[in-house]
């Protein structure tokens, strides 16, 4: 005969269908609290479940991170309306200092960025070595807040497994990263 607390815990059970264990080579192995464009803090594992097109930038940058944003763009017009609605956009700072939920939903507007699909985020300034590390981007500040940094396009599965990266940037889409994205979708 179940108790009432062993009925709840097993009705529990039920409703929620447990979640596979991380794969070991998932960058969402990293814990990372990341605060997006609209002002809400969430775990960047909250991503899995869908890939996503991941890169890091800055808002201040003048120069590398549009081009980045572009090769954004450049892979999300090469996609059908409905591999587009399968595929994430996460744009991760490197400078959480400055780049405050104003600042990233600035960049979202000006570049006309879908807030459904798009998101722009910083994570803690303790984490921002972490993420960087496992998405294999190196950056360092200079002396006058500007970053030099890698400029790369990474593809994730939807268990956070890297699939692609693309270190082409600007309008023209990658089309070898391109048919990766295309190849994950379809599957």
């Amino acid at each position: 005969c179940l108790s009432l607390a062993g009925l709840l815990l097993t009705t529990a059970a039920l409703a929620a269908p447990a979640q596979e264990p991380l794969p070991r080579d998932s960058v969402y192995q990293l814990p990372a609290t990341l605060t997006d464009q609209d002002g809400k803090s969430w775990d960047w594992r909250d991503k899995r479940g869908m890939p996503q097109v991941v890169a890091m930038f800055y808002t201040s940058c003048q120069y590398v991170c549009p081009l980045i944003v572009d090769s954004g763009k450049a892979v999300d017009h090469a996609l059908s309306a409905e591999e587009r609605a399968k595929l994430g956009i996460l744009l991760i700072s490197m400078d959480p200092a400055r780049d405050d939920p104003e600042a990233l939903i600035s960049v979202a507007s000006k570049r006309k960025l879908d807030g459904a699909r798009w998101s722009l985020a910083s994570p803690s300034a303790d984490n921002v070595r972490g993420v960087a590390g496992v998405l294999g981007v190196r950056y360092r500040e200079l002396a006058d807040g500007e970053f030099n940094h890698t400029s790369a396009l990474v593809l994730l599965d939807r268990e956070g497994r890297i699939v692609a990266r693309t270190e082409q940037i600007g309008s023209q889409v990658d089309p070898e990263f391109a048919a990766e994205v295309r190849r994950l979708l379809a599957h």
